[in-house]
């Protein structure tokens, strides 16, 4: 039951925040005016308050566990949204992102994660990948819901609607189904696996740690720079938009796909290698898309599914080379720069398109996500040795 709950919230969490604007944002400025600089940046704004907010949740989940947080993020998601739904003016618009940037701090991956560590100790593994499995599908099922809903009610009422969504559901959800208080520390329960249960002796985590924290921002970054513009770069690729949208799809069931067979196979693989495998696809993915090559189809498949694994590492590395006693706190400090980089990636991203248009673009992400391999490659063989 734990697991659903997340899950079926992670779905709206992510939709009602992160990949709202994919089908609000026209309809926003259309009705509104505003600029759509503005529009777009309160998003940015909602990722940079998320990511100075994280380390606090995290250390907050270490003392009180995730119910209380998780509800929180309910409570503050709802009063961003019925604030932008009501929002007369461009800066009450904003103040309105700070608020949803604040529950997305407390209600989106990394809370979740730490919650279920913080509760399950290494057990927590494969829970981790059931959530991951939920949030795969936020995309898939909250465009078509919220363009349902602007067809029929318009943008302020679809606002509104989430808002009501998050008060009724999410709420109440989080307040009964999660565990109201978390074991003792040293009573966590460890994994199955010997080889799996084994932290980095103390020396080695402070490098393993940066090594982590910069493969997971790299990764954030490209995901984050590609989900705003990819059906830009395609269509500066030649594309009509009809195909790049209907290319642009393969890359959901992909990240599903992935998790899936990560949940049966992953249990026989140490996560950290299970990451290589997931940032050599992206790299695989994104240098197929640079090299201009007519395989756009192939090439997003494998972006999607290096991005479906890279999900589910994000939290079970951290847990299995750091222990579950300090999970919670260090997935809040790991989120902080995640979260920056995502907030600025989309800013640098049209920046490069405006510069050399998809073919630069595609060239620097070709070249950090070759770097992203190295790094990863690099920890793997820190932990093996």
């Amino acid at each position: 039951m734990v697991i659903v709950t997340l899950g079926v919230f992670q779905i709206l969490a992510w939709g009602s925040s992160f990949y709202l604007l994919g089908v609000l944002a026209l309809p926003i400025a259309a009705d509104t005016g505003w600029p759509s600089a503005g529009i777009i940046g309160g998003l940015s704004l909602a990722l940079l308050i998320a990511g100075l907010v994280s380390p606090k949740v995290g250390h907050a989940i270490q003392l009180y566990g995730g119910r209380p947080i998780l509800a929180l993020s309910s409570v503050s998601m709802a009063a961003g949204l019925v604030l932008m739904g009501l929002a007369p003016t461009l800066p009450v618009y904003i103040l309105a992102w700070l608020l949803i940037g604040l529950g997305m701090a407390s209600g989106l991956y990394d809370p979740a994660f730490a919650t279920l560590g913080r509760q399950y100790g290494q057990a927590a593994r494969r829970m981790i990948t059931g959530v991951t499995l939920f949030g795969g599908f936020a995309s898939t099922i909250c465009w078509p819901v919220t363009a349902f809903l602007l067809e029929r009610v318009g943008w302020r009422w679809a606002c509104l609607c989430y808002a009501a969504a998050h008060l009724c559901a999410g709420l109440p959800a989080y307040l009964l189904l999660l565990p109201k208080r978390p074991p003792p520390l040293l009573s966590l329960p460890a994994a199955g696996s010997r080889a799996l249960s084994r932290a980095l002796p103390a020396e080695k985590q402070r490098i393993a740690l940066w090594l982590l924290g910069a493969v997971l921002t790299i990764g954030a970054a490209t995901l984050s720079l590609v989900s705003m513009h990819l059906l830009i770069l395609l269509q500066a690729r030649g594309l009509e938009l009809a195909a790049a949208v209907a290319l642009g799809t393969l890359v959901g069931p992909s990240q599903v796909g992935a998790r899936v067979i990560e949940l049966y196979l992953g249990r026989h693989y140490h996560p950290v290698w299970i990451m290589l495998v997931g940032v050599g696809l992206v790299a695989a993915g994104i240098m197929l898309l640079w090299m201009n090559l007519p395989i756009v189809a192939a090439a997003l498949i494998a972006y999607g599914a290096g991005n479906g694994i890279s999900s589910i590492v994000r939290g079970t590395v951290p847990l299995v080379l750091f222990g579950s006693n300090r999970f919670a706190v260090l997935i809040g400090r790991l989120g902080l720069p995640i979260l920056l980089a995502m907030a600025a990636a989309p800013t640098i991203g049209a920046l490069l398109i405006d510069a050399g248009g998809a073919a630069l673009t595609f060239g620097v992400l070709t070249l950090l996500s070759v770097i992203n391999v190295g790094l990863a490659a690099i920890l793997a063989l820190c932990f093996r040795r």
